[in-house]
């Protein structure tokens, strides 16, 4: 009876009163999870008490539930996608009322919505997580530092029996403290340290580490057993198992410092992983994909960045737009 009572006292109000951005973004997550996890009996209690913690938040459920039976969103896979969906449901609901229900930032774009230009639902869903371009350091709740890279996401499952990293999309550096194992577990394989520092990047069919500090175990189905690596060793871990990589062209720890450290790299290669701080389309000629560069790069400025390499390879930037850039052989 209490339910029902919460239920048409947020009813009665929506028209009146807007519930914050945050509290928006908190509901949408919560349904999220909660249909990821099959409605789990632990999570639907969670969520049960973030609801009744403060009016605001049973408004921004309400709101969001309502929004999502009226436009029938199976999905959300971005605020682009999203305002599509609703330009589209103008017929069946109007899109003042529409923007009403999710207090006037939910769909309106990324900024307003999100507060930050993330690239997926598994991206916002996270405990912790970088737009583009953004790096982000985290302390974490036993004394570890970490740092994401750039388009990264984390969960975090921090209990007495354990202290778990789920690197759900990007790239993060470890620098461990405390006398338990801090596990990171990615896509293809768990990895382990006490007082290690090391870097792991989830690319689409391998995750890379490089490890600067310490031991970092493997473990691997594929292994047979626990895989040691040392200091100053980098590994390749895929579906199949592990592989030692003998020669790298870029330093795998230098974005922490905002850098990017090329060793004789490809420019392919090279502009491959620019992309990976902007927004927008970025790519080279086949004539020009195999000249090689060796330095020092700053990510601050990505463009900035790119307008240097005509100084010192023989390229020419074709733009269209500052979203869209080639390199082509200079004439």
């Amino acid at each position: 009876m209490r339910s029902t009572t919460a239920t048409c006292c947020a009813t009665k109000t929506n028209t009146d009163v807007a519930p914050s951005s945050q509290a928006v973004k908190q509901a949408i997550q919560w349904m999220l999870r909660l249909r990821e996890s099959g409605n789990d009996p632990v999570l639907s209690e969670q969520c049960e008490r973030w609801r009744l913690a403060t009016p605001e938040h049973e408004l921004a459920w309400q709101r969001v539930t309502h929004l999502h039976r009226e436009l029938d969103l199976r999905a959300v896979p971005g605020a682009s996608v999203a305002m599509q969906t609703l330009e589209a449901s103008q017929r069946r609901l109007h899109r003042r009322q529409a923007l009403k229900l999710l207090g006037g930032v939910a769909l309106v774009g990324t900024a307003a919505w999100l507060g930050k230009d993330l690239d997926s639902v598994s991206s916002w869903t996270s405990d912790y997580a970088t737009a583009t371009g953004e790096r982000r350091g985290i302390r974490l709740p036993d004394g570890s530092l970490m740092q994401l890279n750039t388009r990264s996401a984390v969960d975090l499952a921090f209990t007495g029996q354990q202290r778990l990293v789920r690197l759900r999309q990007g790239e993060l550096m470890l620098t461990c403290r405390g006398d338990q194992p801090l596990q990171v577990q990615t896509r293809d394989a768990l990895f382990e340290s006490v007082e290690g520092r090391f870097t792991l990047y989830q690319q689409g069919d391998c995750t890379q580490l490089g490890v600067s500090q310490g031991k970092v175990a493997i473990h691997h189905p594929g292994l047979g057993e626990v895989q040691w690596i040392d200091s100053g060793q980098d590994w390749r871990v895929d579906a199949r198992g592990a592989q030692r990589l003998e020669r790298l062209d870029m330093d795998a720890m230098a974005w922490s410092d905002g850098l990017i450290v090329t060793r004789d790299m490809r420019l392919a290669d090279f502009l491959a992983q620019v992309s990976r701080y902007r927004q927008g389309y970025l790519s080279c000629s086949d004539a020009v994909a195999d000249l090689r560069l060796s330095g020092v790069y700053r990510l601050e400025d990505p463009e900035q960045l790119l307008h240097l390499l005509p100084q010192t390879l023989p390229v020419r930037l074709r733009e269209r737009t500052r979203w869209w850039i080639r390199l082509e052989h200079a004439a």
